[in-house]
């Protein structure tokens, strides 16, 4: 017994012993808004009692630094960066990237209850009743916002394999997009095509010996994206990763007289770890296995553009990255190789991690979420869906960024 308390007792000391010290001055002593004494340029004597002897990068016959005509420090470089930035005036006048809510798709989670619900993980977010999805999109609008994308929590005695509920007239996708033309007539209106929401499979597709069937999917996703169109919807977003969905969807569309619905397709959808509060929010967690044999493999860039390739040939409008963050170079990679408008996806994921770190205090949120919308931008997206939309917005509008 004696031995252990030693032991203890000696660890304790070894902890103290090498603990850091406490800092002796408070952030606020330390750091006092740019409130100093002035400053000699020349440089001289500050040294003179430190008590050793300090390099001076002005002495010697090779000085790395030189002195001016008025005998101030001068390092010798004509070209300066630094001059594009002295000023907030000059850096928003020479700023390549500028993101406005215009550029926004603000996706919704909607359910048929009369009341909201929270989606735990997925702080700030909720699934909207039809009364607060019209409330929700009013105050966006106001905001700059103008595109929305739905996103259905479907009831799990209407799902089936064949995920039929996806094309019905009277089902809450095609309700609310009728909710919302006949109140905001203005407003953009996107809709997922992909059988998920509606699988009792929890899949994109249909099922049929744990395979997913490519072609019968696309039959159906057809119909889905035709019903969605008349129901007014503006673009129909096929998430689905099928192999020809575009060339049939924009056949579908047109064929029925709708060739003036765009289609914005999931070009470069990856099997991402990234989706797991959206699921949660739709209750669309696959059933068995995973998604990696239609979605792309995270490992995969060049693949991307055989898809961006074909999407384009099919008859597609926008492209889309989706997770966002992760995948900026194959954001870059698209505008390079495509004329066609990109757009990123700032998944659930990306969103969760900021709100936990910021939730933490760990990361300011504000300043943390415009840096990476306008990261978004600078990677080449013209469009990006974010869960943030109207927030960013009413952030820009308070900083009279637009």
């Amino acid at each position: 017994m004696k031995v252990a308390v030693a032991i203890i007792a000696l660890t304790a000391a070894s902890a103290a012993a090498f603990a850091p010290a406490a800092p002796s001055l408070s952030k606020s002593a330390l750091h006092g808004a740019g409130n100093t004494d002035p400053v000699d340029p020349t440089m001289n004597g500050i040294d003179d009692n430190l008590g050793y002897e300090a390099f001076d990068p002005t002495a010697g016959d090779s000085p790395a630094v030189s002195r001016n005509n008025n005998g101030g420090v001068w390092v010798k470089q004509r070209a300066r960066p630094r001059r594009n930035r002295k000023s907030a005036g000059v850096r928003a006048m020479v700023r390549e990237n500028i993101v406005t809510p215009a550029n926004f798709i603000y996706p919704l989670f909607i359910h048929e209850e009369d009341h909201n619900t929270e989606i735990v993980s997925m702080p700030g977010c909720q699934r909207h009743s039809a009364e607060s999805m019209l409330s929700e999109i009013g105050e966006a609008l106001d905001l700059g916002v103008k595109a929305f994308v739905l996103f259905p929590k479907v009831a799990d005695e209407l799902k089936t394999n064949l995920a039929c509920e996806a094309y019905n007239p009277e089902g809450i996708v095609h309700r609310s997009i009728r909710m919302i033309k006949e109140k905001y007539p203005d407003a953009i209106v996107c809709t997922d095509v992909a059988l998920d929401p509606y699988s009792d499979q929890g899949h994109d597709g249909v099922v049929e010996n744990g395979v997913i069937l490519n072609d019968i999917t696309v039959n159906q996703l057809c119909k889905q994206a035709v019903s969605q169109a008349r129901a007014g919807a503006d673009i129909v977003a096929p998430s689905d990763m099928q192999d020809g969905r575009v060339k049939a969807i924009r056949d579908a569309l047109d064929s029925e007289g709708f060739t003036n619905v765009s289609i914005l397709s999931y070009t470069a959808k990856y099997a991402s770890a990234y989706y797991g509060p959206f699921r949660d929010a739709l209750d669309s967690h696959p059933g068995f296995g995973d998604k990696k044999t239609y979605q792309q493999d995270p490992a995969n860039g060049r693949e991307a553009l055989i898809e961006a390739a074909l999407d384009a040939q099919e008859g597609a409008d926008m492209l889309m990255v989706k997770p966002g963050m992760p995948y900026l170079d194959i954001i870059r990679r698209l505008k390079d190789a495509s004329d066609l408008p990109i757009a990123a996806y700032h998944v659930s994921g990306e969103y969760a991690m900021l709100k936990a770190a910021v939730e933490k205090g760990w990361l300011d949120e504000k300043d943390v979420v415009l840096e990476t919308l306008t990261c978004f931008k600078r990677a080449g997206a013209d469009i990006i869906l974010t869960y943030y939309a109207k927030q960013a917005a009413q952030w820009m509008k308070e900083d009279g960024l637009y």
